[in-house]
């Protein structure tokens, strides 16, 4: 009796299983269409894939939880696609929150269908829609607004013209310390170029590209950028080249702003603008909101902390210790 109740049992692991490998199987193909119609950053890869994943799954097998297998079905893709798509370790940190959500939201609502019998399986797909509808942004059906800024104000303890000379210098970068931008970004290593004049450039290398692709090599990345405007206490840089961050975004130009502060320090404004590349914007706008205001945090920390400028700050409380000696 016991083997006659495991036998039915193996079966239906097996036809789980071959369930989920085929769902995941068409994913990539659906990738793959995605990718040569270069709409793999749009909301149809991001939202689409996904409920296509969970929606097959979920539908196409017969588990105890179509939101376990939902998870489990997602969990296998995200691993897979990093080797075989040739996506990076960024890329799936940002994505998985997004594939989880769907998952579940569409596990969940088959588990309540089923549970409810044949009346409940008309609601299941109710938000079919709804979900073609999220997928379609980014596709030329429609798209929410691209263009974006992010400002940090910070008051340092520099005069104006020694944050001035310390901006000028060639910077030397640190290890960020948000976690974020520890985990998510690459990480400046060295700058070329100094200057503040009109056309006066910066050429930024960051750590190198590195794909979770088989037999994939790290590329390298930098970012150039050049002084398009200069006034009093203004200075904006703009972006001419970018292989660091053009994969997630379109960052436009930088623009740095100081004013006197009280105590002989200075108020110091970085702006970062920029235009988001990825759909959904509901879910990628902010976290990239969220990225450039913690960059903009990063430069100001930099500058602030500039060689150039403790020299300088050195230098000036020699010269007034000597002033009061006297």
């Amino acid at each position: 009796m016991d083997e006659q109740n495991e036998q039915p049992r193996i079966t239906r692991a097996r036809r789980r299983l071959a369930g989920v490998l085929a769902a995941l199987f068409a994913a990539m193909l659906l990738y793959k269409v995605l990718h040569a119609g270069h709409l793999e950053q749009t909301a149809l890869f991001y939202v689409g894939l996904p409920a296509f994943i969970a929606l097959a799954v979920a539908l196409g097998t017969r588990p105890k939880s179509a939101t376990g297998t939902a998870l489990a079905s997602v969990t296998i893709g995200l691993a897979l696609s990093g080797p075989l798509l040739g996506e990076g370790v960024v890329c799936l940190v940002f994505a998985a929150p997004l594939f989880y959500l769907l998952a579940v939201a569409i596990g969940l609502t088959v588990d309540r269908a089923r549970r409810r019998g044949k009346g409940g399986r008309a609601h299941a797909f109710a938000g079919i829609p709804l979900l073609l509808l999220l997928a379609l942004e980014g596709t030329g059906a429609y798209e929410l607004p691209r263009d974006g800024s992010a400002s940090v104000t910070r008051t340092v303890a520099l005069s104006p013209q020694q944050f001035q000379t310390a901006l000028a210098e060639r910077p030397r970068y640190a290890a960020p310390r948000p976690t974020f931008l520890k985990f998510a970004f690459p990480r400046p290593l060295k700058a070329e170029g100094t200057g503040l004049s009109i056309g006066a450039h910066r050429t930024v290398t960051f750590t190198p590209r590195k794909s979770l692709g088989i037999g994939s090599h790290p590329t390298p990345r930098s970012m150039r950028l050049v002084v398009d405007e200069r006034g009093p206490g203004r200075v904006v840089f703009g972006v001419r080249q970018d292989t660091t961050l053009a994969r997630w975004l379109d960052l436009r130009s930088a623009e740095v702003t100081w004013r006197p502060a009280p105590g002989n320090r200075t108020r110091v404004t970085w702006n970062l603008n920029y235009r988001r590349t990825y759909d959904p914007g509901w879910y990628f706008g902010p976290v990239q909101q969220y990225g450039m205001e913690q960059a903009a945090a990063y430069l100001s920390d930099t500058f602030a902390a500039a060689p150039g400028a403790h020299a300088a700050g050195t230098q000036a409380a020699a010269d007034r210790g000597h002033d009061a000696r006297r």
